[in-house]
């Protein structure tokens, strides 16, 4: 897992970054299954998707914040 550009998600639509989101959240409990059972075996990839999971909620509650004050 690699770490999202912010540049590469503040061009994505809301609906866009939602859906990545929740494809994240996802993956990141398919991971969290996996480090339990003793099968994962890059625990780093945890902490990427949170961080990323992070970032995207950030620049998602800028988008939102931005799209109120500008109606």
């Amino acid at each position: 897992m690699k770490a999202m550009n912010v540049e590469d998600v503040r061009k994505l639509a809301v609906e866009e970054i939602r859906t990545k989101i929740a494809e994240s959240r996802e993956e990141m409990m398919k991971l969290r299954f996996q480090q339990v059972t003793g099968q994962l075996t890059d625990s780093s990839t945890l902490r990427t998707l949170r961080r990323n999971i992070a970032r995207m909620e950030t620049i998602l509650g800028e988008a939102e914040r931005a799209a109120v004050e500008g109606a």
